[in-house]
């Protein structure tokens, strides 16, 4: 069953490091675990109306969190930075973060 554009693309990260990004058309997601690049490349086109040249993927791990005496880990997830095209529009979601 083939997941639909929503599903492979959670949210957008921001953060300093990725905000760092968006000036060279480098924009940071988190991803669905189980998507590949060709998917996600193809979510983006579809959610943003933009063109992507190439997609880079990475899995994050879950730290190690404590309150008090118990401890656990939180979730691990899939971190994918999306690089556009240089003929490509800018996603309006990002540009008003700066």
């Amino acid at each position: 069953m083939a997941k639909t554009a929503h599903e492979i693309v959670i949210r957008p990260i921001i953060s300093e490091a990725s905000m760092i990004g968006v000036a060279n058309k480098k924009y940071t997601f988190e991803v669905a675990k189980d998507a590949g690049k060709i998917e996600i490349a193809q979510a983006i086109e579809e959610l943003f109306g933009v063109k992507v040249e190439k997609v880079n993927t990475m899995h994050v791990r879950g730290r190690l969190k404590r309150m008090g005496r118990y401890q656990g880990y939180t979730p691990s997830w899939k971190k994918a930075i999306v690089t556009l095209k240089a003929d490509s529009k800018k996603i309006d979601f990002f540009e008003g973060m700066f």
